[in-house]
């Protein structure tokens, strides 16, 4: 089987938002591996940054990928745009919408129920854990089946997020990362300032569901 490549590309300075963390290749590889069922499904990246994982999406079959980040950042939405057409996916099969965490914008509403929701270490700062939490609770009201995916870079043993999780009825299942080490997918990137992909930091994918 030929390797599937996602292409993305980068301007590491000025913008944390535009450099590709260790964690959205792990992510990718999760989606990669997990193909079959992201067929025909809605999926929405949250944070996308160079959305590396959401292109993923796109290429094995996703009916409809949103990209989504910052309401406040022209630049990341034309970084968004360049990746998609960098990557060859159809207007038919992407879309990108400005969305910040927590703020129930006209556009969020009128999105359909998502099937699969997207995050690579997104969880980084704590004052943004309960605005990503509410989003994604706010999807998974509107389809109890919806799954959210997500990479999580260990940077403090200190950060829990079981407490918030309980707050909003979520549960967390923890994926073993030897289960994506399988994936023929590339990462490639392009730009100024290219990261390196490697991390010292303990990585952790899971799958958060809502309770039934």
């Amino acid at each position: 089987m030929q390797p599937l490549v996602v292409k993305t590309i980068e301007h590491a300075e000025g913008d944390y938002g535009l450099y590709t963390w260790p964690c959205a290749p792990q992510l990718a590889y999760l989606i990669h591996t997990r193909r079959e069922f992201v067929k025909g499904k809605r999926v929405l990246e949250l944070g996308a940054g160079t959305a590396v994982p959401g292109i993923t999406a796109a290429k094995v079959g996703a009916r409809l990928t949103t990209l989504t980040d910052r309401a406040t950042s022209q630049r990341l939405t034309a970084a968004l745009r360049q990746t998609c057409h960098l990557n060859r996916i159809p207007d038919s099969r992407v879309q990108i919408l400005p969305l910040s965490w927590g703020v129930f914008s006209p556009q969020l509403l009128d999105l359909p129920p998502q099937d699969i929701l997207l995050a690579s270490d997104c969880f980084y700062d704590s004052a943004d854990f309960e605005d990503i939490l509410a989003t994604v609770s706010y999807f998974m009201d509107k389809n109890r089946h919806c799954k959210f995916w997500t990479s999580y870079q260990e940077r403090s043993s200190n950060r829990s997020l079981w407490a918030l999780l309980q707050r909003w009825g979520l549960r967390c299942e923890i994926i073993p990362l030897e289960s994506v080490h399988g994936s023929s997918l590339w990462v490639k990137l392009e730009g100024p300032g290219v990261s390196k992909l490697n991390s010292p930091h303990t990585l952790r994918l899971w799958e958060i569901s809502k309770h039934c």
